[in-house]
């Protein structure tokens, strides 16, 4: 990697350019959105393809992510509830799509969460370990974040949250 190249010269899933990160959240509303399919073995592409194939017979709702700074450091979301006149803080770094908007890459992430977790660690692993998949759930809260501020992806296997 040369000299202010970083994240813009990367390929993922399939996508390359100055929007790749932009582009593979799109695909991913897409696929939750309109069921397309797509080929790849691993990442992005297959968790995508596990969530449309067969076309809707499986269940499948979402396809989970988690997203990285132009650092490389992961992106945790942070929102809050009312719950009984109170607020309930949520925090994660695991996020759903719920829409993307074609002209500028802005997209409305919903955070999830396991039903078991109180508070978010330090990193997604310490979030995803030993976690049950099952468990993975929707909070409802959304937050709208600037894809174009991302330099890397991760897709977690296409899960069922709804």
């Amino acid at each position: 990697m040369g000299k202010n190249t970083g994240c813009h010269d990367d390929n993922v899933a399939g996508i390359s350019g100055s929007d790749c990160v932009c582009e593979v959240v799109r695909a991913i509303n897409d696929a939750q959105d309109n069921v397309v399919e797509m080929e790849c073995d691993v990442s992005c592409a297959r968790s995508i393809q596990d969530l449309v194939s067969p076309v809707r017979g499986n269940g499948l709702d979402t396809v989970p992510f988690i997203l990285y700074d132009k650092k490389g450091k992961p992106f945790k979301g942070f929102g809050a509830e009312v719950s009984d006149g109170r607020f309930e803080c949520f925090s994660s770094f695991i996020f759903r799509v719920t829409e993307v908007d074609d002209e500028d890459c802005c997209a409305v992430l919903e955070l999830l969460v396991f039903d078991n977790d109180d508070t978010t660690c330090g990193d997604p692993c310490e979030q995803l370990d030993n976690e049950k998949v099952s468990d993975l759930e929707r909070t409802g809260i959304c937050i709208t974040v600037d894809l174009n501020c991302f330099c890397a992806i991760t897709c977690l296997p296409a899960v069922s949250v709804f």
